[in-house]
């Protein structure tokens, strides 16, 4: 089974289960001058679908464990300004989550925080030229800036075959 295949499948799985809990609440009890849908078989049909769903929450625990031991074991290159990075696919969701998004955060608080140039004058009425200094290099910052802006989406991409493409580690 591919990785894609176990992530829908999980998913799938979760609408039986939300199906079933459905079932079991509507079905859970009646009053006595009621007919219950399953006759005579109510209670067991109730049994059934309880055990049907913890059946299909195995499933699912199992499903999800193997999709994180693929996602901690399958390493994967990605291409990033001009570099190839490796990084496990757990390691990409979280850069993809939101670590490059914090990455970009702190690169853009680099600015020249409103401040403007020109001829000012001190206390004491003497004018001189004020220059703003930048403890930081504006073309590293908007190198830095564009490759974190863009990663999130070169992830999406790369992850998307990739995950059309692993096996599930079992």
């Amino acid at each position: 089974m591919k990785l894609i295949q176990a992530m829908k499948q999980i998913k799938d799985l979760q609408r039986k289960a939300e199906d079933l809990r459905g079932k079991i609440s509507v079905q859970c009890a009646h009053m006595s001058f009621e007919t219950p849908t399953y006759g005579d078989r109510q209670k067991e049909q109730v049994r059934e679908w309880l055990q049907a769903h913890g059946d299909i929450l195995k499933e699912i625990l199992r499903l999800r464990v193997a999709v994180q031991r693929t996602n901690l074991q399958t390493k994967v290159t990605i291409e990033l300004g001009g570099s190839a990075v490796e990084k496990t696919i757990a390691e990409w969701i979280h850069r993809r989550r939101d670590l490059a998004e914090l990455a970009q955060e702190a690169w853009s608080k680099l600015t020249d925080r409103g401040l403007k140039e020109g001829v000012v004058k001190n206390s004491q009425g003497e004018t001189f030229e004020a220059k703003i200094v930048r403890n930081y290099d504006p073309k590293e910052r908007d190198g830095w800036l564009e490759l974190y802006r863009s990663e999130p989406l070169t992830v999406d991409a790369t992850l998307e075959v990739v995950n059309a493409v692993t096996d599930l580690v079992e």
